[in-house]
């Protein structure tokens, strides 16, 4: 069974690199998703995977960047899945 998670984050995650790390997170943890910079400020992402493997990278997510400053993970979805929606994990613009 497979955890795929929608969220955002919350803080200085703009200009600091935030999308390249989640990308670099997701990839060593062999997650699926995307990540995107939203107009607001704060980051978007989903991600999809084992629930230990999601877990880590949420963990990651809480931590960011040493240039970033996050105030809160957001997570806005927590489904399961039976089947895989993404091949990798991709930065969105």
């Amino acid at each position: 069974m497979l955890r795929r998670c929608q969220g955002i984050v919350q803080g200085r995650v703009q200009g600091v690199g935030f999308r390249f790390y989640t990308r670099k997170v997701a990839r060593e943890l062999g997650l699926g998703g995307w990540v995107i910079n939203l107009l607001d400020g704060m980051v978007g992402f989903e991600v999809e995977g084992s629930s230990e493997k999601v877990e880590q990278f949420l963990e990651s997510m809480r931590q960011g960047p040493p240039m970033a400053d996050v105030d809160r993970v957001v997570i806005s979805s927590d489904l399961a899945s039976q089947a895989p929606a993404y091949q990798g994990f991709e930065i969105r613009f």
